[in-house]
């Protein structure tokens, strides 16, 4: 083999174990400023589950600033948030297929828009133009939900689950916001 073929081969496994390696890197200290959480909610034979990363507040602020109003969030940080049921369920009033998507919402003053994604994404944004990754034609549910003003500031973003009176609610809760989404299982 001549030796500008190899020395061509040299450097571009060098190129491509370093991007690897600096990709593996950028993640694990990503990870350490917004931690990986996963939620579930059970119940008879319904299992939700939810994988998150949950960004801090660190003094910031968070709506209309750091994530812009009327724009795709990925709805956490780093990875693509994912929702996972093994039930169809209705959601707000709409059918939600049993499934895993990934969840991503658009902040405005007043509501909401909530968004179930059949596409599963390796990162939440383009690193090209730091956009949300998410593609639109992937949409398996878009629904509009009001927020509610929080009484004390929630300092980590949380998504979490809570059933009362047979009703099962997922919250999503940063600084001075939540935002209630109604679950029910589709009876068969």
């Amino acid at each position: 083999m001549p030796k500008f073929i190899k020395i061509t081969l040299i450097v571009i496994s060098v190129i491509l174990l370093a991007g690897i390696g600096g990709y593996y890197i950028l993640k694990n200290s990503t990870k350490k400023l917004s931690p990986e959480q996963i939620v579930t909610f059970e119940q008879d034979s319904l299992n939700l589950k939810v994988f998150y990363n949950r960004p801090y507040k660190k003094g910031r602020k968070i709506f209309g600033e750091l994530v812009p109003y009327g724009k795709v969030w990925r709805t956490g940080a780093n990875e693509a948030t994912t929702f996972e049921t093994n039930t169809d369920l209705n959601i707000e009033g709409s059918m939600l297929k049993a499934g895993k998507y990934t969840l991503w919402t658009v902040p405005n003053k007043t509501s909401w828009q909530i968004i179930f994604n059949e596409k599963m994404y390796n990162w939440g944004v383009n690193f090209s133009d730091g956009k949300a990754s998410r593609v639109e034609e992937f949409d398996a549910l878009k629904i509009e939900v009001p927020i509610s003003k929080n009484l004390k500031t929630v300092e980590q973003f949380s998504i979490y689950f809570d059933e009362q009176f047979g009703t099962i609610n997922m919250f999503l809760a940063w600084d001075n916001i939540v935002v209630p989404l109604s679950l029910k299982p589709v009876e068969i």
